[in-house]
């Protein structure tokens, strides 16, 4: 294995210009690349006032430059998780500029710049990430560079002697490294220990089959993605070429696990933890069953029946509760029986959401669930969002979807008291998830508001805007538009540029006509679509055009006039 690096001497510490770094856009790129970017970096840092910046790339290395070059211009680093507009708005007041694939002035890396590096402080180099938001609204977490550099020391202790074959061992992922996990799988623990990870990240399954194997490779994905592996897919390549398979964010179900270690050759290594606690322990299931084991350094107890943790990636030496429920095993480890703030009251009377989602498990028409609370005009509702198995489909075209509602509530009975079943029900193809694959409460919630995209605009005027929208298949919008090929429909697509525009322009009510009407390209999910609008008030028609990087997708106008 190459020279190991500190986190703090990534980019001081001398020689290793021909190292690997990263791979991007299919060619290597070497360390001297690296310290160059992060020298541009650092440079524009450097120029801005204040100590707060935020960074959101897609592209794996360029957050990497950034990353260490704001680190090095001492600035503190904030990670959205995304960029949709609840995010940006509680985020944007927070710093004091930001970097990357987010609105407004941005700071851009300085051509030419050059640096003299010195170690990083492992106390003052700071970073701010955020939870999931699984369990509601997002928390800032804030570590400083030494709990991350303990953490991917551990990752190395536990799992590195499997990592490399004689040369470093490239890593793909699936995961941002926007979240925690993807921070250190994805870019740290490469950094440090020399193993190029590709920039790009993976988005398909068909995308694995292709790019993993047959040479050595390493992947850092989660359970969305593991569920979801086709065996129609030509997974040779992988099979002979992969080193390991790493997935966090949530258990992966036994099955998932038993055919991502059939199609891919590899068990896959769970590993526990949380944003806040950093890893807690791992397990293969084709070893060690349901049973987690502790990392290195980790210690564990149990406080009022709750999993309390000790180790050098918590910010100092004390306790930390979480809210998982466990049971000690006579080997030192746990199983998990479940989080304990998932008890919600409906009407006065406690429910556990984790029991609504096993009772709903259970049974046949049902292949996943998760239960919420979700607001009404007469007080909290408990509401779920489920994927049907086969038979499930046929209950709901036999039955109808109220029908099928009923059957469930009536199952359920067993479960929850009468008063507070679930009121509403959503049957997709998938749970939605973010880029870390967790399902979040915002994601859930969404899928009871009214069906409109997430839009963010960049400065426009009385007469003209754009938006940036971000469309996945798991939008209500696509349900029975196909279940094979989803794709989104134009009535759907007239339906975003007229309330969208209404956001922007004081449109009068009535819709008279569309005019100039044209379909180019089909919209498939996951794309992002830009908006554009022109409003002409003395006519009053609205252009509008549908766009993404495949071209025009849709344009035309639509033509208003009063309410008389």
């Amino acid at each position: 294995m190459s020279d190991w690096l500190p986190l703090a001497e990534v980019a001081s510490r001398p020689g290793l210009a021909s190292r690997p770094v990263a791979w991007r856009g299919g060619k290597p790129v070497t360390r001297a690349r690296f310290l160059a970017d992060a020298a541009a970096w650092r440079a524009a840092f450097a120029a801005q006032p204040g100590a707060r910046f935020a960074l959101y790339f897609d592209d794996g290395y360029e957050f990497a430059a950034a990353l260490y070059g704001a680190w090095h211009a001492g600035k503190e680093v904030y990670l959205p998780g995304d960029r949709q507009a609840s995010t940006l708005e509680a985020l944007l007041p927070q710093v004091d500029g930001c970097a990357g694939d987010l609105p407004g002035d941005t700071v851009m890396p300085q051509a030419g710049a050059a640096a003299t590096w010195q170690p990083l402080d492992l106390r003052q180099t700071r970073l701010v990430v955020y939870t999931s938001g699984s369990g509601g609204e997002p928390l800032a977490i804030s570590k400083h560079l030494g709990q991350l550099d303990a953490e991917i020391h551990t990752l190395q202790a536990t799992f590195g002697g499997r990592m490399d074959r004689g040369q470093p061992t490239p890593v793909y992922a699936t995961v941002s490294h926007q979240h925690i996990y993807g921070l250190l799988f994805y870019t740290l623990w490469p950094l440090a220990a020399g193993r190029p990870f590709v920039a790009e990240r993976i988005l398909y399954p068909e995308q694995m089959a292709q790019h993993l194997g047959p040479g050595a490779s390493m992947l850092i994905s989660s359970p969305a993605h593991l569920k979801r592996l086709p065996p129609a897919l030509d997974w040779t390549g992988a099979r002979a070429g992969l080193v390991s398979v790493f997935s966090s964010g949530g258990p992966l179900p036994p099955e998932s696990s038993q055919a991502a270690w059939e199609l891919m050759g590899h068990s896959p290594t769970e590993v526990f933890g949380s944003s806040e606690t950093g890893g807690i322990a791992w397990r293969q299931r084709a070893v060690h069953g349901d049973d987690w084991q502790t990392l290195p350094g980790v210690e564990w107890r149990l406080d009022d029946d709750l999993l309390t943790v000790r180790s050098p990636h918590l910010p100092d030496g004390q306790w930390w509760q979480t809210q998982d429920r466990v049971k000690p095993l006579g080997n030192g480890g746990f199983s998990l029986l479940g989080r304990a703030d998932r008890v919600v009251k409906i009407e006065e009377k406690r429910v556990s959401l984790t029991a609504v989602e096993a009772a709903l498990a259970g049974l046949p028409e049902i292949a996943e669930a998760r239960a919420l609370v979700v607001p009404a005009t007469t007080g909290d509702r408990l509401a779920v969002v489920a994927v049907l198995t086969e038979r499930g489909r046929a209950e709901l075209q036999r039955l109808g979807k109220r029908g099928l509602n009923e059957r469930l509530r009536a199952a359920l009975l067993e479960t929850v008291e009468r008063i507070a079943l679930p009121r509403r029900f959503r049957y997709l193809r998938s749970i939605p998830v973010n880029a870390q694959g967790k399902s979040t409460q915002a994601m859930l919630t969404a899928l009871f508001l009214p069906v409109l995209p997430q839009a963010t605009w960049e400065p426009g005027d009385a007469q003209s805007a754009q938006a940036c929208i971000e469309v996945t298949e798991q939008m209500a919008v696509f349900d029975g538009h196909f279940d094979e090929f989803p794709v989104l429909p134009g009535v759907a697509q007239l339906d975003w540029a007229i309330e969208l525009a209404r956001a922007r322009f004081a449109l009068p009510a009535r819709f008279l006509h569309a005019e100039a009407l044209k379909f180019h390209k089909p919209v498939l999910p996951p794309v992002r679509l830009t908006l554009a609008l022109r409003w002409d008030a003395l006519a009053g028609k609205l252009a509008f055009s549908f766009s993404s990087a495949a071209g025009t997708h849709s344009s035309g106008r639509i033509a208003f006039g009063s309410g008389e």
